[in-house]
């Protein structure tokens, strides 16, 4: 997109571009989404900027009207290869806060000059500000949506110091943290914030653009489930998926609602979504169609509702952003749609299921393992290696056992093979892998087929484009042919 393009995006206020791009109004220092509904500014007063963080960077600070801090994650990051898609994945994971600019570099292969310079030249900011960005996300969220201490917050948001802390919320929302904390106060005085306490957990609001399809991705995290790991509860509509999760600080148990907030769309021939009558709106079109069509909007999207519970607060932005990866809330499913909704087999499809996901997992590689073995035998895993919580929660009673304990229990055969090289580091499958090296280290080891790498590629690994073998998968369909596979199987028309 062209500077004037993104202009006509902030002019009809389109949502389907939140958290793609940001721009900030000199006259006033202040930056904020495209969707933002204040008056629009003049266009010799604007400037564009790739992250939130370029724009802290250059001294403005969030708008306090549409919180541009809180928009879902660019899908760019989430589908590009590169260098830098791969950093942008490691630092949301909380890397740099764990181990530098150093640990990213070492696990991008490239020294912490090199990320540097790319970050910067792409993104206008380098990996501390991007970090630093994201830390004080995190804090803004906690301060409005719960009792926590602020110190307690101060740290779980990934800060060093309560001291810099404090320096980094007044220098990018030009408040103290207890000011943020009142600005989110009903005028009545009574706070309408949920506990934060240990029993209750962290309540959070998990956000996406566009449409949903809570319930299809539900199924198939019910279906899969894996006793003593997972559970799914409750009736349709409102069933509530629950795990364990094995953290870098420690343990947490995360609960996901199906019911979803935002505003709602109905389907229409060709794949788009129609707002409803009185919805928000209107976010728009794509670029290329900005000034012809500016009235064909669709809902901005909603959030899923979670609730987590963990050991240690530092842990909380790694667990956000794996519940971010398993239940895909960073696609673009415009772009998505679009391509697909174009196909003569795909249109009907999407049209039925606007906004369909691609899930991806809460532990790579677990995910892996799990696509090895099979669901019978990963329960016999878990109840055999997994470690036993400290303290149970309902039908939640393990963690699923890490590759090392199962290299070393069960050395033999393509299980022995995939846990040692997961365990020493031959095969990884964090955030920041490379995709395609990943994929040719999965086919050298004993028996994982061509199919299993695929299940792991899409799923571990969140590629948008994925083909098993001997599927039919026209050009057409990229880049998202995991989405377009999606389609296919919530039709019935594919295993």
């Amino acid at each position: 997109m062209d500077e004037e393009t993104r202009y006509e995006a902030v002019r009809s206020r389109d949502a389907r571009f939140d958290g793609e791009f940001f721009f900030a109004v000199e006259t006033t220092g202040i930056y904020c989404r495209p969707s933002c509904p204040a008056v629009t500014p003049k266009r010799r007063n604007v400037r564009f900027f790739a992250t939130a963080a370029a724009a802290q960077g250059s001294g403005f600070r969030a708008c306090r009207r549409c919180r541009p801090d809180a928009v879902p994650g660019s899908a760019e990051w989430n589908v590009r290869a590169d260098a830098v898609g791969r950093a942008m994945r490691l630092i949301g994971d909380g890397i740099v806060d764990r181990e530098g600019v150093a640990g990213l570099a070492a696990r991008l292969g490239y020294s912490a000059r090199q990320v540097q310079r790319q970050l910067t030249t792409e993104l206008g900011a380098g990996p501390v500000a991007l970090a630093r960005a994201q830390r004080a996300h995190t804090a803004r969220v906690l301060l409005q949506t719960t009792e926590l201490a602020i110190t307690e917050i101060a740290f779980a948001a990934g800060f060093a110091s309560v001291r810099q802390f404090n320096d980094t919320i007044r220098e990018v929302y030009a408040s103290t943290p207890s000011e943020l904390r009142a600005a989110a106060a009903p005028k009545n005085g009574r706070g309408d914030r949920r506990a934060g306490t240990p029993s209750a957990g962290i309540p959070l609001r998990l956000a996406y653009r566009g449409p949903y399809q809570a319930a299809l991705v539900l199924d198939l995290l019910e279906r899969e489930a894996v006793p003593g790991v997972e559970d799914v509860s409750g009736p349709a509509g409102r069933r509530t998926y629950r795990r364990t999760l094995r953290l870098p600080h420690g343990t947490g148990i995360v609960a996901v609602q199906e019911r979803t907030g935002g505003a709602r769309g109905r389907a229409t021939p060709g794949g788009r979504v129609a707002p409803d009558p009185g919805a928000p709106g209107p976010p728009g079109a794509p670029a290329a169609r900005l000034r012809a069509t500016p009235s064909s909007a669709t809902h901005p999207g909603g959030w899923l509702d979670a609730r987590l519970h963990l050991t240690d607060p530092r842990d909380l932005t790694t667990a956000v952003q794996r519940l971010r990866r398993l239940f895909d809330l960073d696609a673009d499913p415009y772009a998505v749609d679009e391509r697909l909704g174009a196909d003569s087999r795909l249109g009907p499809l999407v049209a039925a299921r606007p906004g369909l996901r691609s899930p991806g997992a809460a532990d790579a590689e677990e995910l892996a393992v799990r696509a090895l073995v099979g669901s019978a035998e990963a329960e016999r895993l878990v109840r055999r290696y997994g470690k036993a919580l400290d303290a149970p929660c309902g039908s939640l009673t393990h963690l699923f056992p890490e590759a090392a304990v199962l290299a070393e229990a069960e050395p033999h055969g393509p299980l022995g093979a995939l846990t040692a090289a997961l365990a020493d580091g031959a095969l990884r499958l964090d955030p920041g892998a490379d995709r395609d090296e990943a994929h040719r280290a999965l086919l050298g080891l004993p028996g994982l087929d061509a199919r299993t790498v695929a299940v792991i590629r899409t799923r571990a690994l969140g590629d948008p484009d994925v083909a098993p073998p001997g599927t039919d998968t026209p050009d057409s369909w990229r880049p998202w042919r995991s989405y377009a596979l999606q389609h296919l199987r919530a039709a019935g028309e594919l295993e």
